[in-house]
């Protein structure tokens, strides 16, 4: 690949975010609907991008591997979630994270990359055939996000009331689950569940007894499932940088790209050049080595009474870096892995 056309692929997909937040700024896409659009690009649009890639993938012979994936995300998250909170603890303090609240909401937001809207289009761009890959990869990301990170964000606390959360609130209930529960809604997920479906169907070798009117509507659905969410990420995030607060915060954006987007592509490109025997799960992990903080943990935080303008500076200085050094690292990346 041509650095020129990366470039011009990332561009892209941060042009449809760019969109999303302008369509916030005219107020086309209204703080109201964003709890039902996500709900339906949750529940139904994603399910169905899911379904159609897996049971289309004809890569996908070895389903006894479909493990590793999963294991990969979950191994990297916590590791990037627990040497964030220690790096929190003893540097920290030096950089501007002075109390357990800042140091948390760094934790979580530094030590999770960006998993779906972003590094789903440039694999289906760049990567396709690691594209099933990558949504695996992703059921193990899911599953350190409400395990190890729920953990760190909650330090014990009760999270706030729905009523205080200006946007994306909650699944109904979500309050009243405790940890593991919490941990139990996100693997009944509608996304996870559709994981789960399209393996067994898969493994039964039903896939040919499925409907092509049926199959040809998944595939239409999962075709607006990418540009719904790239769309509503580009709304939330103009609202955090409307309301982050940015005096005071050059040592934290120094010390969030230093960690997500210096140390940890080079600890995930090595893991992925010493373990990852799969070119495709050299592609993937290629991705998410380059990939900027995510976005849902800022919400979290939120709920947990965590440092929000901590979870904002983290978030958006990585994102804003990302158009610069997305770029530059799948480049390397590339190189170095050989692929």
């Amino acid at each position: 690949m041509q650095f020129t056309q990366i470039v011009g692929s990332v561009l892209g997909v941060f042009l449809i975010i760019g969109i999303g937040a302008f369509c916030r700024s005219q107020k086309w896409l209204s703080r109201e609907a964003d709890f039902s659009l996500a709900k339906i690009t949750a529940n139904v649009l994603m399910p169905a991008l899911f379904l159609d890639r897996i049971l289309n993938d004809d890569s996908l012979d070895a389903l006894s591997t479909a493990w590793v994936p999963p294991v990969f995300g979950f191994g990297l998250t916590t590791c990037g979630l627990l040497l964030a909170w220690a790096i929190a603890r003893c540097i920290g303090p030096w950089m501007g994270l002075k109390t357990d609240a800042q140091q948390r909401a760094f934790a979580i937001c530094a030590g999770i990359a960006n998993y779906g809207y972003i590094p789903l289009p440039l694999s289906q761009i760049f990567y396709p055939s690691a594209e099933v890959e990558l949504i695996l990869h992703n059921v193990g990301v899911d599953l350190a996000l409400w395990s190890v990170g729920i953990a760190i964000i909650s330090g014990g606390n009760s999270p706030v009331h729905a009523a205080e959360q200006p946007s994306a609130p909650p699944p109904r209930g979500f309050l009243r689950l405790g940890w593991m529960g919490k941990i139990l809604r996100a693997l009944t997920s509608a996304p996870l569940i559709a994981v789960a479906i399209a393996l067994s169907i898969r493994t039964l070798g039903w896939d040919t007894l499925i409907p092509s009117s049926l199959m040809k509507s998944i595939h239409l659905l999962a075709g607006a499932s990418i540009p719904m969410g790239l769309l509503l990420s580009g709304a939330i995030i103009i609202d955090f940088l409307r309301a982050a607060q940015w005096t005071g915060a050059a040592p934290v954006i120094f010390l969030s790209i230093g960690f997500r987007q210096l140390l940890m592509p080079v600890i995930m490109l090595s893991v992925a050049g010493a373990w990852a025997i799969q070119t495709d799960m050299k592609h993937v992990l290629l991705l998410q080595a380059a990939m900027s903080s995510a976005v849902f943990p800022i919400v979290l935080t939120r709920l947990y009474h965590g440092d929000t303008a901590t979870a904002l500076r983290v978030v958006l200085s990585t994102s804003l870096a990302g158009l610069v050094l997305i770029p530059i690292w799948i480049s390397l990346g590339a190189w170095w892995l050989g692929v």
